[in-house]
């Protein structure tokens, strides 16, 4: 039996809201309700669900927590999410995901440094000028 049903959200500090929030947004999150607790930040939403906790710290604290590596979701439109990063000098690392899944995998750092990961199916297709302007391109 599993006690686990299924990932709710992810947690990140900043003491960069107003940066944080806008990058997301522009990520296509939304921002939500989020219940009235007594320190700042933002609830950001897709389909419905808060899946990204924002919290606003004074400062960063100088050890970080834990070990998660990064953050994944599953997005729609990768040349779409490529040029949205190119655009805003945002550097990325794409990966193509060995067979059988193919998947492709488009990694950046937030205004914060942590990991984003956002993966993509394997049907779609992505043009030499956006695997070239990756900072690293593995088995694409």
């Amino acid at each position: 039996m599993s006690f686990i049903r299924r990932m709710d959200h992810f947690t990140v500090v900043t003491d960069r809201l107003d940066d944080t929030r806008a990058f997301y947004k522009m990520l296509g999150l939304k921002e939500g309700p989020r219940p009235d607790f007594p320190v700042s930040g933002v609830w950001l939403y897709t389909a419905g669900r808060a899946v990204l906790h924002v919290i606003e710290v004074e400062s960063m604290p100088l050890v970080r927590r834990g070990a998660l590596d990064h953050m994944a979701f599953y997005g729609d439109d990768i040349v779409a999410t490529l040029e949205t990063l190119k655009a805003n000098g945002i550097p990325y690392r794409l990966i193509r995901v060995p067979r059988p899944y193919s998947t492709w995998q488009v990694f950046f750092d937030d205004p914060n440094g942590a990991e984003v990961e956002i993966d993509f199916d394997s049907s779609e297709v992505v043009p030499a000028h956006l695997k070239d302007g990756a900072v690293a391109a593995i088995a694409v």
